[in-house]
């Protein structure tokens, strides 16, 4: 451990008095937490870039014909929806498979709302020091094969399929020993544990399904486990508290591991702490060991200083908009820090170029995302009320619009009318809609909720996409050609992706 460098000039500002403040206005504290801090171990040191494209369908004719076979046959079996809460087959497939998943190091991703994107940035720190990177994440914007990627790509169709070929014969052989067949999410997540061990990979990010405990990713033993902010969602399978759902998400924290949690709700912080403690976790906390010094917003992004567990790391380009990404940017360099050993086995800082550099990188598609000028069509995949209340800072903060206009399309598993009454002040009016996915709500029975949160006037109901953007548009064109109209496609990430392919991007 170190301390941070001496300032010579006594007139400069010292940095931990700006990080001073950032803790006491951004942390929530319990005096409770104290006893379980005081068990826990601390980082306390001061001291090949991912492409934005989503994967088009294949343009050989044959090879789309095969893809489309593959998705058939991954269609077929349970949903991501429909979960027996066990890791008992994802663990015997990887025990016929010669268990891939440990033939690299991982850092492990949970939490409710900034996963992808943290793990994006994770894997753009990590290729510009050059470690050859795997990234599972979930779900896709368009393409299946985006949840499968190496060295900051999606791997090809052509992959993908050999890759299920490959794996289809250990699957058949699980399936027909156990009392359930593999889900669709368990095959893919063995799809990639193989993918990167054939590659093979220097370490793999993962972000998991859902929870943490029995989510099929939770085969790993990672070195680093990431939790990104606790909220409510998924409360029927979770748990109906934070601190509930945490429990679960806690799963990912496996022995002797680093912890970087991202700043949480204090019930979900004492479970998160405390399993820290049971494992002997070394943790690093949002707001204490590292954090957001600074941020200010910046033409298609934002400028960041960040704190990370080797020291303070300034003018940080980060093409992404919103608090929100600040904060999974200090979180993904935290991991990236804890896997190197900073704050460990070495104190000095990463190397303050490269990590500038690799978040000049980072593209989120479907988060924030511009595909359309005059207007402007903004695209962002907040499926809850805890996502929906940050998109909807983000977009008062990164666009001047005059006027912007909602296109909404929801799952109906999701708390609906908590997501509208985050967006109410900000759309002018609202177009519902709905996408084409069997758990998509009834656009009728989204608008009724809808009445109830805007008024009849500000409410149009368009169920099919197609037309819902062509009246959002419309609607955002009455100002005049050189009005700030906008309109923000969201509710879901089904709806994202399929407005995506409309606009004519991917």
């Amino acid at each position: 451990m170190s301390d941070l460098p001496r300032h010579d000039d006594d007139a400069q500002p010292d940095p931990l008095d700006s990080f001073d403040e950032i803790v006491s206005a951004e942390t929530t504290r319990d005096p409770d937490l104290a006893v379980i801090e005081a068990g826990s171990r601390t980082l306390r040191t001061q001291g090949g870039p991912p492409s934005a494209e989503v994967p088009a369908r294949p343009e050989d004719p044959e090879v789309d014909k095969a893809l489309r076979e593959v998705e058939g046959e991954l269609a077929g079996r349970w949903g991501e929806t429909k979960l027996e809460p066990s890791v008992s087959r994802i663990a015997a497939l990887m025990d016929v498979l010669g268990e891939p998943q440990r033939s690299y190091p991982s850092i492990h991703i949970t939490g409710t709302n900034g996963k992808t994107s943290t793990a994006r940035m994770i894997e753009a720190l990590l290729g510009a020091f050059e470690l050859r990177t795997g990234r599972y994440t979930s779900p896709h914007v368009q393409s299946v094969t985006e949840r499968i990627s190496l060295d900051g790509a999606p791997i090809s169709a052509e992959r993908f399929i050999e890759t299920y070929q490959d794996v289809k014969p250990y699957v058949e052989m699980v399936d027909a020993a156990q009392e359930y067949r593999l889900s669709f999410f368990e095959v893919l997540t063995g799809m990639a544990y193989a993918a990167f061990a054939d590659a093979p990979v220097d370490v793999a990010v993962v972000e998991v399904g859902m929870g943490g405990t029995w989510d099929a990713t939770n085969v790993i033993d990672a070195d680093v486990a990431v939790v990104t902010p606790i909220d409510l969602d998924h409360t029927d399978r979770l748990g109906s508290t934070p601190g509930e759902i945490a429990g679960e998400k806690a799963g990912v924290i496996k022995q002797g591991a680093t912890v970087i949690l991202a700043q949480q709700p204090v019930d979900a912080a004492q479970v998160l702490l405390k399993k820290a403690v049971e494992v002997d976790a070394t943790v690093a906390r949002e707001g204490l060991e590292f954090g957001v010094v600074a941020r200010q917003v910046a033409v298609g992004g934002q400028l960041l200083t960040l704190r990370g567990l080797g020291g303070e790391y300034p003018e940080i380009y980060l093409p992404l908009h919103g608090a929100h990404q600040a904060h999974n940017a200090a979180v993904a360099l935290a991991a990236v820090e804890a896997f190197f050993g900073v704050g460990a086995q070495r104190a000095e800082p990463l190397d303050g170029e490269t990590v500038r550099k690799a978040f000049a990188s980072v593209a989120s598609p479907g988060r924030l995302e511009i595909v359309r000028r005059s207007p402007t069509v903004v695209l962002d995949a907040a499926h809850n009320p805890a996502g929906a209340r940050v998109t909807a800072e983000a977009i008062g903060e990164a666009f001047d619009f005059s006027r912007l206009i909602g296109v909404v399309g929801a799952s109906g598993d999701k708390n609906v009318r908590g997501l509208l009454e985050a967006f109410e002040p900000v759309f002018a009016e609202i177009v519902v809609t709905q996408n084409s996915s069997h758990r998509a709500m009834d656009a009728d029975e989204l608008a009724a909720i809808a009445v109830e949160v805007f008024g009849e006037e500000r409410v149009q109901v368009e169920p099919r996409l197609p037309d819902a953007l062509e009246a959002a548009i419309t609607l955002a064109e009455e100002e005049g050609e050189f009005a700030g109209g906008g309109v923000l496609v969201t509710g879901s990430v089904i709806t994202v992706g399929e407005a995506r392919l409309l606009l004519g991007r991917g």
